[in-house]
């Protein structure tokens, strides 16, 4: 039987075709290959193929369901984006939708992996902020005893590596309120304090909404499609499950820690009100009695035994300053002032 060589790069590559990779059954790698050349490749007993797509149009999807025999309403999917996250089963081959996230100057973006998965190919289409595979397929790639049991070990890869690019994330939102703590707790109320801290909340809400089916779909890798799945690497299906329950647990306490310190803002930004209120609810009553003392003398009366005395004046100015400074003394003992 005649050997398979891989093709020699093409210099007119399709920008949208990130890597179409030829493996053996034993898990070593053939080469780069054109989609052309998938059809050939497959003809091989125990050969497979990993594709790799970043935002592909009609077209190409259409080539890669001519090659791989793929299912219509898969290939719709893959095609609109803007997916839930799943897993579909179609036959004696899989279809996923992952959610993908990464941190872009300093905001937090989403973006969306579909992916193909059957005994003898693995395709992967990246849509909006994601970050490339390739990494993974290296790391896949120098593990040849488990890149033999062929596509199913790559899908792990993949998902693995999208599952561990989300726990730094939740740390940088970690650390970053560790940063506004400063501004939580000052005297002084920032708005823009309590809005980055509702932006965080939304951020991890959405990312929470992304991350939690992804336990569902692990689960469903663990324990079933046996046709595709072997048992010898459930177990790393197992870990990347787990992984995604801390990403989980994370996040919950993250959005915990976001509505105690939304919380903790506005309370003390209340009680700094009250506190001002209450010094100059006492500033006020210090001024209402001289003003209550001294309009007497704008009264019309004809008998005012005080305005005859010489001794009078002084004795007005000496209660008004001895009742001020009692309510002064009360107010300070009731500390409003």
């Amino acid at each position: 039987m005649t050997a398979i060589q891989p093709s020699p790069p093409h210099p007119a590559a399709d920008s949208r075709v990130v890597n179409c990779v030829a493996y053996r059954g034993d898990g070593s790698r053939i080469g780069e290959i054109t989609l052309d050349a998938i059809s050939d490749v497959l003809r091989e007993p125990g050969t497979f193929v990993w594709v790799g797509l970043h935002e592909p149009d009609e077209a190409l999807l259409l080539k890669l369901q001519e090659e791989f025999d793929l299912h219509d309403l898969a290939v719709e999917d893959a095609h609109k984006a803007h997916q839930r996250t799943k897993l579909e089963a179609y036959g004696d081959s899989l279809f996923l939708v992952v959610q993908t996230a990464q941190l872009v100057d300093g905001n937090l973006a989403f973006g969306e992996t579909q992916i193909f998965f059957g005994a003898r190919y693995l395709v992967t289409v990246r849509h909006g902020a994601s970050l490339s595979y390739a990494p993974a397929r290296r790391a896949c790639e120098q593990a040849r005893g488990l890149m033999r049991n062929g596509p199913s070990y790559g899908l792990y890869g993949v998902l693995d590596f999208i599952v561990d690019n989300l726990l730094p994330i939740v740390r940088d939102f970690r650390e970053e309120l560790h940063q506004l703590e400063a501004d939580i707790f000052a005297e002084t109320f920032k708005r823009s304090t309590v809005r980055r801290l509702y932006d965080m909340q939304r951020d991890l809400m959405t990312l929470r909404l992304a991350v939690a089916p992804l336990q569902d779909i692990t689960s469903q890798l663990v324990r079933h499609h046996p046709q595709l799945i072997p048992d010898e690497l459930r177990v790393y299906f197992r870990d990347v499950y787990d992984h995604v329950f801390r990403v989980n647990e994370s996040i919950s306490a993250m959005r915990e820690m976001l509505a105690a310190a939304i919380n903790v803002n506005l309370s003390l930004v209340t009680f700094g009100q009250n506190e001002v209120m209450k010094r100059l609810a006492g500033y006020a009553a210090m001024l209402a009695a001289p003003t209550l003392l001294t309009s007497w003398y704008g009264m019309n009366f004809t008998h005012m035994p005080e305005l005859n005395k010489p001794w009078a004046y002084p004795l007005v100015i000496a209660l008004v300053i001895g009742v001020v400074g009692s309510i002064y003394v009360l107010l300070k003992r009731a500390k409003w002032l």
